[in-house]
């Protein structure tokens, strides 16, 4: 097999539905995951894509993640919903959890949603895409407990805590505008970006990653072979900063669980997510707040071109949401790039559902 094979959406989707209805999903559940995995590739984040599955399967076929559930409400009071995921699929728990808070911030104006204890819920942008779509901005805090820590704290030499993402979105000014979504890891990059450089046979960037004695290193590697490394904190002590927030709003205000010693004993990604939803047309300004989005982002994207900006495909300013949006429409062309490795893990995982490595390369078109 080629190193890359490149893969249509709706075949790719495809694949990954029929491979979660064989570990026991419902159809609307196999197509929630099948849907957010393919949608984070085609956003150009594979580490949240289709790579994910074999993880996810492993903790199906182990039981620890449970297949076919829903976010339970453990306190309802008004604007703030208090939710448990039940360790379902995130893509479910997450998709569910933010239309119970869009229905209830219509209502109230306002909604805190506080997530604990789903399995992973993927990318964070997708949720404030969710919330975008409804005309309601939303900003999300994201911990990450049940497997080892990733990211070093500012200072330290060792993992104390996860990636920890953080997403804001604002919703179009027009009908048929587009948001602006703000999600990143609060760590250099994502985990699963050093999966994805891993499975490629490629470094990672400089000042990205430290050894398991707190040397700096390029090497994918060093998080996944004992002694492990860590991933730095982005910007120094103000992406720490932010991390540290994620961790105590997610982690210990949602009633979930901190990074701690014995926090990653379970082995299953958990995550625990403080969202607030807000309805922009109960704030003060009314339309004010169209115009003055509309009007700061066509401001800011008049600057003229840095000329020290020569990136391949660079056209100047872009404001968050945009590379994303960029991406899918390449991708949406010419089709999902996945490594060679990925996806044999893939097929893998489709095997260990009872799924032959033929059915899941026909439903590939592959």
């Amino acid at each position: 097999m080629a190193a890359t094979v490149t893969i249509d959406a709706s075949a790719l989707r495809r694949a990954v539905r029929h491979i979660v209805l064989a570990g026991g999903s419902n159809e609307r559940e196999a197509a929630l995951v099948a849907d957010n995995l393919v949608l984070a590739n085609l956003s150009g984040h594979d580490s949240h894509g289709v790579g994910m599955l074999p993880a996810y399967i492993l903790a199906v076929v182990e039981k620890r993640l449970k297949i076919n559930a829903a976010p339970a409400v453990l306190a309802d009071h008004g604007a703030i919903l208090n939710l448990d995921g039940n360790m379902g699929y995130g893509q479910v728990i997450g998709h569910d959890a933010m239309e119970l808070g869009i229905r209830r911030a219509r209502e109230t104006g306002v909604c805190i949603v506080s997530l604990r204890n789903s399995h992973h819920i993927g990318r964070i942008g997708h949720w404030g895409e969710q919330c975008a779509a409804a005309g309601l901005l939303s900003t999300h805090y994201v911990n990450v407990v049940g497997r080892t820590p990733l990211v070093a704290p500012h200072g330290g030499s060792d993992a104390r805590f996860a990636t920890n993402p953080y997403c804001c979105a604002i919703p179009a000014t027009e009908p048929d505008g587009e948001p602006v979504v703000l999600d990143m890891a609060t760590s250099k990059i994502a985990m699963g970006k050093v999966r994805v450089a891993m499975n490629k046979g490629e470094q990672v960037a400089p000042d990205t990653l430290i050894d398991a004695k707190g040397a700096p290193t390029t090497e994918p590697r060093t998080m996944f072979d004992a002694p492990t490394g860590a991933i730095l904190a982005f910007g120094g002590h103000k992406g720490y900063g932010l991390a540290v927030i994620a961790e105590l709003l997610a982690g210990a205000f949602t009633g979930g669980v901190t990074m701690h010693e014995g926090s990653w004993a379970s082995g299953t990604i958990t995550n625990n997510m403080f969202s607030v939803i807000v309805d922009p047309a109960k704030l003060g300004g009314g339309e004010t707040w169209r115009r003055e989005v509309a009007a700061f982002v066509d401001y800011v994207k008049a600057s003229p071109p840095s000329p020290q900006n020569d990136a391949p495909g660079s056209n100047g300013v872009l404001v968050a949401g945009e590379p994303e949006r960029q991406m899918r429409r390449a991708r949406l062309a010419a089709g999902i790039p996945v490594d060679a490795t990925t996806w044999g893990e893939i097929v893998r995982a489709g095997e260990s559902v009872g799924i032959a490595a033929s059915e899941t390369h026909a439903a590939a078109g592959i």
